[in-house]
C-alpha cells in the first residue's frame, strides 16, 4: 500500500485526568515522516493511537487518507498499524523470531487479506506469506542470520534496538499505508537514534507515511507537539496516562 496523506484540526482527546492532549493542528503528504514530539506524559502516545484509528478523539478533526476520524476508525485502522507500543503490540519475550513472525502472517492472511487470497492453493499461499516475512525484514533491517540463533532467537534475547526492529516488521507485514511507531529514541545511544531515524526516513522515502513518538525530533521532519499537561493532576507517565484514556474511549 502507497503511503497516505494526514492531517489533524483541533484535535484533542479528554481521559479521567484530563486533556491527554489538544488543539493539535498539521498537515502532511503521503510518504511524509511525523514526529511527535516531547517529553513522557504529554499524551504522545495518545495521539498516535488516534491518528491510528485505535482511540477515539473527544474533539476536532483528523483525516487519514480518504478516512476521516473520528467517525471512520474501523476504516483508519484497514490503513494503517503501529509497532513498538507498550499494552498494545507488546512482544512475547518467551517466543522467538521466527514464531512472531509466522503468527502475523498467518494473522494476516486470516483477518487482513481479501476472500480471493484465502482461496489461492496452500503452496502459492505459503509462498506469499514467506515473501511478506522477507519483504518486511528487508524493510525493517533486521536480518535473521545475524542473531544469535537465527530465527530462533528468543525476543528475550534481543538487544533493545533488535527488538524495535523486530516490532518494525511485524507492523510492516500488513503493508500498511501509514505506520505508528511509538518512542523510538527511549533508552538508545545517539548512534542507535541516528540508526533508527534513517531506517524510518527509509520507510517514508519508500512510501510509507510514518508517525513517530520521540522526545527529540531531527529537524528534516514534520513535527507535532502535544503540548504540556493541562493540570497538576495529570499523569505524569505516558503508560498510566494511555491506559487511563484508553480505558474511557475504547481501543481496537
Amino acid at each position: 500500500m502507497d503511503g497516505i496523506a494526514v492531517a489533524a484540526e483541533g484535535l484533542g482527546l479528554k481521559g479521567p485526568r484530563g486533556w491527554a492532549f489538544r488543539g493539535v493542528t498539521f498537515a502532511a503528504e503521503p510518504g511524509s515522516l511525523i514526529a511527535i514530539e516531547g517529553p513522557s506524559g504529554t499524551g504522545r502516545t495518545c495521539l498516535l493511537l488516534a491518528l491510528t484509528g485505535r482511540m477515539k478523539a473527544t474533539e476536532g478533526t483528523a483525516t487519514v487518507g480518504g478516512a476521516r476520524l473520528p467517525k471512520q476508525l474501523g476504516a483508519v485502522r484497514r490503513l494503517s498499524a503501529v509497532a513498538h507500543v507498550a499494552g498494545v503490540t507488546d512482544l512475547d519475550p518467551a517466543l522467538t523470531v521466527g514464531e512472531h513472525l509466522r503468527e502475523r502472517a498467518l494473522l494476516q492472511r486470516r483477518f487482513g487479506d481479501s476472500l480471493r487470497a484465502l482461496l489461492r492453493p496452500r503452496a502459492e499461499r505459503a509462498n506469499e506469506a514467506r515473501l511478506r516475512i522477507d519483504t518486511a525484514l528487508t524493510a525493517a533491517g533486521l536480518d535473521r542470520e545475524s542473531l544469535p540463533k537465527g530465527s530462533r532467537t528468543a525476543v528475550r534475547d534481543l538487544e533493545r534496538l533488535e527488538g524495535l526492529r523486530l516490532s518494525l516488521a511485524l507492523a510492516l507485514i500488513g503493508r500498511p499505508g501509514l505506520l505508528g511507531v511509538d518512542d523510538v529514541d527511549l533508552k538508545l545511544s545517539d548512534a542507535e537514534r541516528a540508526e533508527v531515524w534513517a531506517l524510518l526516513r527509509s520507510l517514508a522515502e519508500a512510501g510509507t507515511t510514518v508517525v513517530a513518538v520521540c522526545s527529540e525530533a531531527p529537524e528534516d521532519v514534520v513535527k507535532v507537539s502535544t503540548g504540556a499537561p493541562d493540570d497538576a493532576a495529570k499523569v505524569s507517565t505516558e503508560g498510566k496516562e494511555t491506559a487511563d484514556a484508553l480505558a474511557t474511549t475504547g481501543r481496537a
